[in-house]
């Protein structure tokens, strides 16, 4: 076993992997090239560089955090095992009908997004349970052996088992589980009632089957990486990020990988709220730009928003209600696919478009010289000045700037009469009018005014970006952490053992019966706390108790938390004053005279957030004179100026610079605008304001 006071973080992303170590003296980090076909390799090297940088030998490390975008990429790219479901008589086709939801109402030629399973690969069982969870009709076991026969023909490695109201009683689905199991002993099986026990049959189908199509090839993985590790001498605890910005252990992520299907931008989600609370920042606007997507998140009061579905793979520009629901807890963010590698095109309306498309790793944006011809945000941040072709990613990925010249040219210039820094300047524009526009949605969907906002930027190509949104969005203050390049890893390093249990139990308030809700609370928080005494088996724990609510008729319901005190001895009273509260404050009023339903219960454990020291922010101080300039196009001001050069490492608390300017370090660069100051604080935050020269 290694020493508990050295701990990794490995971020697995479209382009890049990213790896932290931390240690009693510091933190070291790099970025490696993802390796597609088997993702450990790119972790095995990350770890040789920085044990070597640290000066410690891999055997050291006491704990690995590692969050991956390998379980989304599998369910968008359709790269998972051959899987069956098996459902009630009479539902086989819900995952294919949807529901009555047009996400764009007016198109008659819309395309709904195919299922993840074919019609033939979808089963019938005759069985039924209703609401309340009574056996309406009977399942015969004999039926499920019959069925497990033809399964086990038909060479299926994965079984997703969904019945019809299995969240009240979960009796039959376990009964299918064990005659699989049984008939089957190689074939895995996930059960609805286990991965999403909550009411919608279309979400929680949808929310098995991906947990069964990823789970064979996840577990996979997940095995091949611990073999690695330990012939690579690293013999410690191996846990994984999941989308509900927790931890959990390697067994748990095996068996539910759909949780780690937004792990990554939960690390980065946790990230952001760890610097805000060292700031003392109220409302927080987390901004997380990789290579391959671009993620933006509200954090208030320390806390990411979170929410218990939402999509992915949307694949009609990015729309809600295009995509596959997953209904699991996660960090509630908006995701759009602009990362440095993402590619443009002219639409048929000679219009600039890009993503949601990556070149990714392989070959990765034409400036990388690895074969790729189409022009990335990469080429054009590279044209316009923004990045060095030297240094970039510590001078290991020297950059082709007539390549990616070539490729503007070729795909946007010559289409639309543009010379290169035009067509460069125009895809930069539109990725980040993209990402404003969708971060000006997302507040107003959640009642909130960006301009009382600090942003928080970090990914490798965010800080990039993020003086221009700031400007686009009308954001004061700009904060860029120390390592931001590997935020997300960071994050997966800060984060604390969690868990969410959840299911429905449908009640009305008129009918509120507090014994029962006495013991189902009991009942979340003992599943909840189990897993996290699986990661730790001395931790202290909270736990934290929430139930969805909405107004008897509506359509979907509004979290509200209730606290330790509430959930022991509950009352219809407290409930309906905690939700009349919560619903004025997003829709203004409340609807006098109408009963109030619950229809979801929720409890997350976690162990206690790491305690954390306010920084001692510095005034403006000393205005540094930059060592060196260069040509940078400004889009404010629409022209190119001589920007000032400042290597990040050299910048000494209280160093102030007046922008058109760029920091410079390994993983990252930061853009300052003619618009803005920046100011280095003690932390290591560079700190982006109003008030260029």
């Amino acid at each position: 076993m290694g020493d508990p006071s050295v701990r990794l973080g490995v971020d697995i992303g479209g382009t890049f992997t990213d790896v932290v170590l931390e240690t009693p003296q510091g933190q070291v980090s790099t970025k490696v090239l993802t390796t597609y076909a088997a993702p450990e390799d790119a972790i095995i090297e990350g770890i040789a560089r920085v044990c070597r940088r640290a000066g410690v030998a891999p055997g050291a490390i006491g704990q690995i955090i590692h969050g991956t975008t390998l379980a989304t990429n599998a369910l968008i790219e359709r790269r998972g095992a051959k899987t069956a479901l098996i459902t009630t008589e009479g539902f086989r086709d819900v995952i294919e009908m949807r529901t009555e939801s047009r996400f764009e109402q007016y198109d008659l030629n819309l395309r709904l997004p195919e299922p993840l399973l074919p019609r033939q690969s979808r089963l019938t069982l005759r069985e039924r349970m209703n609401a309340r969870g009574e056996v309406l009709v009977p399942l015969d076991r004999d039926e499920v052996a019959a069925l497990a026969a033809r399964i086990g023909r038909a060479g299926y490695g994965s079984v997703a088992v969904g019945l019809l109201h299995s969240y009240a009683n979960p009796a039959h689905e376990r009964m299918v589980r064990d005659v699989l199991a049984e008939a089957l002993p190689g074939v895995m099986v996930s059960l609805s009632s286990e991965v999403s026990p909550q009411m919608r049959e279309y979400e929680r189908f949808n929310t098995v089957v991906a947990n069964a199509y990823i789970k064979p090839l996840m577990k996979s993985y997940l095995g091949r990486l611990a073999g690695r590790l330990r012939e690579e001498g690293v013999d410690c605890p191996v846990f994984l990020m999941h989308s509900g910005g927790g931890i959990i252990s390697l067994e748990s992520a095996a068996e539910f990988p759909v949780r780690l299907v937004e792990s990554g931008p939960a690390g980065g989600a946790v990230f952001a709220a760890d610097i805000a609370a060292r700031y003392g920042l109220e409302k927080v606007l987390s901004f997380d730009m990789g290579g391959t997507t671009a993620k933006i998140c509200l954090i208030r009061g320390g806390v990411p928003k979170t929410a218990r579905v939402f999509e992915v793979a949307r694949t009609y520009r990015f729309k809600k209600g295009s995509g596959m629901p997953i209904s699991i807890p996660v960090i509630d963010m908006v995701e759009i696919g602009a990362g440095g590698g993402s590619l443009a095109h002219v639409d048929a309306m000679r219009q600039i478009r890009v993503g949601p498309e990556s070149a990714g790793s392989e070959p990765g944006p034409a400036c990388y010289g690895r074969g790729g011809t189409r022009p990335a945000v990469t080429d054009a941040d590279l044209t316009l000045g923004r990045l060095d072709p030297e240094t970039f990613a510590g001078g290991s990925i020297p950059l082709d700037a007539a390549a990616a010249r070539r490729a503007l040219e070729t795909m946007l210039g010559e289409p639309l009469g543009m010379d290169a820094r035009e067509a460069a300047f125009g895809l930069a524009e539109v990725v980040d009018e993209t990402m404003a526009n969708a971060a000006r949605v997302h507040a107003v969907e959640n009642g909130e005014d960006l301009a009382e906002y600090t942003m928080i930027a970090f990914g490798g190509a965010a800080p990039l970006h993020a003086g221009r949104l700031c400007e686009k969005l009308g954001i004061d203050r700009l904060l860029v952490p120390p390592g931001a390049g590997v935020g997300s890893a960071i994050g997966f390093l800060r984060a604390p053992f969690s868990f969410e249990a959840n299911r429905s139990v449908y009640m009305r308030l008129s009918d509120f019966d507090p014994d029962r809700v006495k013991a189902l609370f009991a009942e979340l928080g003992e599943e909840a706390r189990g897993f996290v005494r699986s990661c730790d088996a001395d931790a202290d724990i909270l736990s934290e108790y929430k139930a969805y609510m909405r107004y008897t008729g509506q359509g979907w319901e509004i979290p509200v938390d209730l606290s330790a005190e509430q959930a022991g001895a509950p009352d219809a009273a407290t409930c309906k004053a905690r939700f009349e509260a919560e619903y004025a404050a997003l829709f203004g009023r409340v609807v006098d005279g109408m009963d109030i339903e619950i229809t979801v219960w929720a409890v997350n454990a976690t162990t206690p957030p790491q305690a954390v020291a306010r920084v001692a922010e510095e005034p403006d101080g000393t205005t540094v004179a930059p060592p060196r300039t260069r040509a940078l196009f400004d889009p404010a001001l629409g022209e190119t100026v001589e920007a000032g050069i400042h290597a990040r490492d050299t910048l000494a608390p209280g160093d102030t610079l007046d922008g058109p300017a760029a920091i410079v370090e390994d993983e990252t660069t930061i853009i300052v605008p003619a618009s803005r100051r920046a100011l280095r604080q003690p932390d290591g935050c560079i700190d982006v304001k109003e008030g260029g020269a």
